[in-house]
């Protein structure tokens, strides 16, 4: 009896070895996974994405603006604004997202085939003086906006 629990010890003291070895090598390889994103762009790559990303910018801050036109219900404005000062910015984010790795680039065009289609809703439902549907379609716009962001690596 005194050898079982002695062959017990041993089986438990080489049983927790494994788990140690198995939990060490598990955890190294996954922070290896979680920085390897981070790590596809070259710097001159990011320089490159980031002469796109103030214009952008620029173009996320003017929609708060068209929020504002779409409270007022202001549907002349909600239209001119569409066409004139955020025309530009299915361009600008197309040119963006060729930049972007291979992985993000599906997802970034996806965004702004949404955050388009949202605009071209906007713009239609402001023709008929449908607030409701102003609204829901500001809201996908501004969700595929940030989705689009998310995807843009900092400097």
């Amino acid at each position: 009896m005194v050898e079982e629990l002695r062959i017990m010890a041993r089986y438990r003291s080489i049983l927790a070895l494994i788990l140690a070895v198995g939990a060490t090598f598990m955890v190294s390889f996954s922070s290896l996974a979680a920085t390897s994103k981070a790590a596809t762009y070259t710097p001159a790559q990011i320089e490159q994405i980031q002469r796109y990303v103030p214009a952008i910018e620029e173009q996320r801050d003017r929609l708060q603006k068209l929020q504002t036109f779409i409270q007022k219900k202001n549907w002349v404005d909600v239209g001119t604004y569409i066409h004139g000062p955020l025309g530009q910015l299915r361009q600008d984010m197309n040119s963006l997202a060729r930049t972007l790795s291979p992985e993000d680039q599906k997802t970034a065009r996806e965004a702004t085939k949404d955050l388009y289609g949202a605009l071209v809703r906007i713009d239609q439902v402001a023709k008929e003086g449908n607030y409701q549907q102003a609204v829901s379609n500001y809201r996908l716009a501004t969700k595929a906006f940030d989705t689009f962001l998310q995807l843009v690596p900092k400097a």
